[in-house]
């Protein structure tokens, strides 16, 4: 996909610039720079097609930059540096080239000024929008290729801190010691681990077993050259798994054909080109979800594993439970390619809202059996 460009030069260069137009342009110049080599770094980490987007995207960046450039003349671009956002993206990008960048520039491109800024041409507006569409294209490829495990990472660890949080709030408002409150938190620990990795060994073991079962009999194609198996009963095979009846007819006609051309090319494919998500061993998912939830689940229990005790022990709990919530759907947002801080504040209340149930529950049972 090739980015709309715009030429430089369409702006208003007639009126007398304000110093404040000035101190404008130069701001736009700056980000349009470090936009450029945020691109360029990030191609030096991709290859093939995906490289030549993003150097396509950083010569775009440079098309507006030029726009900029002529708007300033000899009054130069002034030392200005780029906005802390765009100066940061160029730090991610050099540093980690991921998914986490592309979806930040994402949300750069989609908060382009250039709409609604007089001094920029309609097509460099309309130019940031393809802009924000192309990165969209490239995030999802890399959301597409991150594996289960960025996902048992994040709802496992979350799950540990909500869970855990509320189970030792909850507890601890009964009036209990807090030798019990921790002995509590670590079996809360153990148990929910055991349980996460438990749940995640049955689901992939299960979903390879799905797979196996809807996968062709490994000796029926290599049997079917040898039969008496017209085009028609193979293309029914195809049909079978989903295609329609004349793209299944002309693929039993091109594997039939390809076996009376180069029988040594391979036994017939029976698949109908179906692709199915790459799943990782059940034991591997087992210990990573096992891991993740006990490393979220931990965190409630360090006060009390420092000795702390009483509502010092409960706030610290939770604030310091509060702070991981903020960070795991931060990244969750980062990566949905929305705004970060909604929601890492949709994780936050949803968090605190189960553990202040359980916690006024605790209080009412506690009041209750003293």
């Amino acid at each position: 996909m090739t980015p709309v460009l715009s030429a430089p030069g369409d702006g208003d260069l007639t009126r007398d610039p304000s110093p404040k137009d000035i101190r404008l342009w130069r701001r736009y110049l700056a980000n349009e720079r470090a936009e450029a080599a945020v691109y360029r770094d990030l191609a030096q980490r991709r290859e093939g097609e995906e490289r030549d987007i993003l150097l396509a995207l950083a010569d775009a960046e440079g098309r507006h930059e030029a726009h900029w450039r002529e708007l300033l003349g000899e009054r130069g671009d002034g030392g200005v540096k780029p906005g802390i956002n765009t100066r940061l993206f160029g730090v991610f990008a050099r540093r980690f080239g991921s998914v986490f960048v592309l979806a930040l520039m994402q949300q750069a491109e989609a908060r382009s000024p250039y709409a609604t800024e007089a001094d920029a041409t309609p097509t460099m507006a309309a130019d940031e929008r393809i802009h924000e569409e192309v990165v969209r294209g490239l995030a999802m490829r890399s959301r597409t290729r991150m594996s289960g495990m960025f996902r048992a990472a994040v709802f496992g660890a979350n799950d540990g801190l909500v869970s855990n949080l509320a189970l030792v709030l909850g507890v601890g408002a009964t009036g209990v010691s807090p030798q019990v409150i921790l002995i509590t938190g670590l079996s809360g620990l153990l148990a929910g681990a055991l349980s996460m990795g438990a749940g995640e060994y049955v689901s992939v073991r299960s979903q390879r077993e799905l797979l196996q079962a809807s996968t062709p009999n490994p000796e029926t194609p290599s049997l079917i050259p040898r039969l008496d198996v017209d085009a028609n009963e193979l293309a029914l095979v195809y049909r079978a798994r989903g295609m329609s009846a004349d793209d299944a007819q002309e693929r039993a006609d091109r594997m039939i054909a390809l076996q009376g051309a180069a029988p040594e090319s391979g036994p017939v494919n029976l698949t109908g080109g179906e692709e199915h998500e790459e799943l990782g061993t059940p034991w591997g998912a087992a210990m990573s979800s096992f891991c993740f939830f006990a490393g979220g689940a931990i965190i409630p229990v360090l006060p009390y594993l420092f000795g702390l005790q009483g509502l010092t022990a409960v706030f610290v709990s939770a604030a310091v439970v509060g702070i991981a919530l903020l960070i795991t759907g931060g990244i969750v947002g980062i990566l949905s390619g929305a705004p970060p801080w909604k929601r890492a504040l949709r994780q936050l209340l949803i968090g605190y809202g189960a553990a202040a149930v359980t916690y006024v529950l605790g209080l009412v049972f506690g009041v209750t059996t003293g």
